[in-house]
């Protein structure tokens, strides 16, 4: 294309109406379906992100999610190419090759998934190299325990791990913590609002009622980044996006009296237990303190009284091969109320997980023999 001396094509597109790009959405909860994002919408999102993420020519950013999730295609390409950063493509992720990536190109900023903030908090081969021209890590696609945040923060010397907010649906994002707040942003938090962006908490038993601040409800976002809609599905787009312009996340969240975001679940994945909402992201967050655990996965199954309990999928960490069913149920027991306990547990070699890091709970589900 560079070589080429002939004139440059002239197309005709309307960035308001014309489809951009077509990301399908994870799947995690459904049938994966192609979100249709406009040029526009597209666009203007990076506009809204760029004030609180900012980069330039002398940063550089280590791509390593793929580029055909909205993440990737976002974070790791569009947003830093667009502000004139260096980016660095991995294939794959491969924890020596993307150490040494980080190494040997001096990286100085990742955007990374949760399972990769877990290996540089616990893996042992981090110490063996240098990462010292690290500047910030932000994390997104899925739920990041504050715990992990601080230990993965502590281990490499950096302000704290940063979080991130959004779904495909939403071209990605709506909220994020700024890189210039990281420091006194609460432990825990997904960010606040970005430019032009709105947001409504109702309630998950009354969809029509607001929640104020400590409340948890159902996120609700209206905005210019909201899809034009699901491809060839008008009926699953009426469902996602109400008459009013809302689109309903499916995410359970709460903010503070600052504006700042948690994120608890998401709706279709709490576990209901005797009226008792639990959070499996609670509850993997808790199981991932425990130093013989490398990684977990909860999800909710029935037991022979009908009740909907906690059952976890753990991977023993290689230092402790003789972790028992017992130990991490004691574990969990000690530290939660008593309706949020682990009921049973699952060794299992590695969670399943979408390329974006999202755990793929219904391959647990096809995978798990509900008890006779």
């Amino acid at each position: 294309m560079l070589a080429c001396t002939g004139p440059e094509p002239v197309v005709g597109i309307d960035p308001a109406e014309d489809v951009a790009a077509l990301p399908y959405s994870s799947g995690t909860t459904g049938t994966p379906k192609g979100v249709m994002l406009t040029h526009r919408q597209i666009a203007t999102n990076l506009a809204q992100l760029q004030p609180s993420i900012t980069a330039g020519p002398g940063d550089r950013v280590l791509a390593v999610l793929p580029f055909f999730h909205i993440y990737g295609l976002t974070a790791l390409m569009n947003a830093p190419l667009r502000q004139g950063a260096t980016v660095v493509v991995l294939p794959r992720f491969e924890l020596e090759t993307f150490l040494a990536a980080i190494q040997n190109h001096r990286i100085t900023a990742l955007y990374v998934a949760p399972p990769i903030v877990l290996a540089l908090a616990k893996h042992p081969l981090v110490a063996a190299y240098d990462l010292s021209s690290l500047k910030h890590v932000i994390s997104a696609a899925a739920p990041l325990d504050a715990h992990l945040a601080a230990a993965c923060a502590r281990r490499l010397g950096l302000p704290p791990v940063g979080q991130a907010y959004g779904m495909t649906e939403l071209s990605p994002g709506t909220h994020v913590v700024p890189l210039d707040l990281m420091e006194e942003a609460p432990p825990g938090t997904v960010g606040k609002l970005i430019a032009g962006t709105e947001m409504r908490i109702v309630s998950l038993d009354d969809p029509g009622k607001d929640l104020g601040p400590g409340e948890s409800g159902e996120i609700l976002i209206r905005g210019p980044q909201v899809m034009k809609g699901y491809l060839g599905r008008p009926d699953a787009t009426a469902a996602m996006i109400d008459e009013d312009g809302w689109l309903h996340t499916g995410d359970v969240g709460h903010v503070d009296d600052d504006g700042w975001l948690f994120v608890v679940d998401r709706v279709k994945e709490l576990i209901k237990y005797k009226g008792f909402q639990v959070a499996p992201a609670e509850l993997e967050a808790l199981l991932l303190t425990h130093p013989g655990v490398a990684d977990a996965a909860v999800i909710g199954v029935y037991n022979e009284d009908g009740n909907e309990v906690p059952h976890a999928f753990v991977v023993r960490h290689p230092s402790a091969p003789g972790l028992t069913e017992g130990e991490v149920m004691m574990y969990v027991a000690e530290r939660v109320a008593p309706y949020k306990r682990v009921r049973h547990v699952t060794f299992i070699d590695g969670v399943p997980r979408a390329a974006s890091g999202k755990i793929l709970r219904r391959e647990l589900r096809t995978a798990h023999k509900e008890p006779s």
